[in-house]
């Protein structure tokens, strides 16, 4: 996996270096709810807003403060401080108040070339479903004011097609490291992950296969208990692969950076209407807290997981001051004890190097119950 491990690590990797130098633009988005088909088809490259474990939040905590979600922090960090400069534009949506303080504040000091707020509904009936594809259509007209140009629906389809490739091969990676055999890591897949939300399209089915072919000739041992890792938004590579330097093999997750964020094909029934694909694809999918009356469907989500991997335990973690995982992480832990299934829920700070002892601890003395 060396491609990964050179790569993945920084927020500006080759294929980003490459993109800006042609004079080409990238926008970020936070999101699982964004429909990047629609930048996609504009001629723009969308990427995937991280903080990859930065702790340092000393200029963002003068903007939001340190009773908000740390993770957050740590990306209004890297915005305030000149890191996210490669990006031309940004994608707000309503995942929760966190999230949206940290993109205001960071688009009101930095004033980026483009901002649009894409308004996702906290349901996934009709109505709502109706409604997200006017947002949609808005969406697009605000990415075609940008670029100067027309996107025509032909092109979105072009750019759904690709997506459900994309999901295949992820997919494809998921039972891998689900298999009896895993041959992948959960660290080397959260960092393939980040590193194929931060790349052209096209490149990123080509990545995907080479880390594909690459699982054939591995063979993973060694471990002494086979983890599902669940929660907040997490793409901590190195928090993961300390879970796994303990004994505990991630061979699945249910995770915003992970496993959340592909859905099905779009593609599987006759084309009508691509604005109406991507707003079921997109809001029938969303397996995040922030939508009403979806416990039951996280929890299947979470059950499936676990009795598809062959899990031996689950970890479920969120960020200190994430109200809606905090509360979501609480209700899935009772609902598993009762089923027997042991479970370890951690709240820490993001990044935080002096929470790593205390993590250590608490994932040894949970690998050890589950032994």
């Amino acid at each position: 996996m060396e491609l990964i491990s050179s790569q993945a690590p920084g927020l500006e990797n080759d294929h980003v270096i490459r993109w800006k130098q042609s004079g080409r633009s990238i926008v970020g988005y936070t999101c699982v709810a964004t429909p990047t088909e629609i930048i996609e088809a504009g001629g723009l490259l969308p990427y995937r807003i991280r903080a990859l474990g930065n702790g340092n939040t000393e200029i963002a905590d003068a903007h939001l403060s340190r009773f908000n979600c740390s993770f957050c922090r740590s990306c209004l960090q890297l915005g305030l401080d000149g890191s996210y400069d490669f990006l031309d534009g940004i994608i707000e949506t309503n995942g929760c108040d966190h999230l949206r303080g940290m993109i205001e504040n960071w688009v009101y000091q930095r004033r980026p070339r483009f901002f649009h707020y894409l308004k996702v509904p906290h349901l996934g009936d009709s109505a709502s479903i109706e409604y997200f594809v006017e947002e949609i259509k808005i969406y697009k007209k605000a990415i075609e004011e940008f670029v100067g140009r027309s996107i025509s629906d032909q092109q979105i389809w072009e750019q759904i097609g690709r997506q459900d490739r994309i999901s295949d091969k992820i997919r494809t990676i998921y039972r891998i490291r689900e298999g009896e055999k895993p041959s992948i890591t959960g660290a080397e897949t959260l960092a393939l992950f980040l590193l194929a939300t931060a790349m052209p399209a096209n490149d990123a089915e080509n990545t995907l296969q080479r880390a594909i072919d690459d699982c054939k000739d591995r063979a993973l041992d060694g471990y002494k208990a086979r983890l599902l890792l669940g929660g907040s938004a997490t793409d901590e590579v190195d928090f993961v692969a300390m879970i796994e330097r303990l004994g505990g093999l991630v061979v699945t997750d249910t995770l915003c950076y992970g496993a959340r964020a592909f859905r099905p094909r779009l593609l599987e029934g006759k084309r009508t209407d691509p604005y109406l694909t991507l707003a079921n694809g997109y809001l029938e999918n969303l397996l995040c807290p922030r939508m009403i009356d979806g416990f039951r469907s996280r929890l299947s989500f979470l059950l499936d997981a676990i009795e598809r991997a062959a899990v031996d335990g689950v970890v479920l973690v969120h960020n200190k001051f994430c109200d809606l995982h905090g509360i979501d992480n609480v209700q899935l832990r009772l609902a598993l004890e009762r089923e027997s299934i042991p479970v370890l829920q951690i709240e820490k700070e993001y990044g935080a190097r002096a929470d790593i002892g205390r993590l250590k601890t608490r994932i040894q003395a949970f690998l050890e119950r589950i032994g």
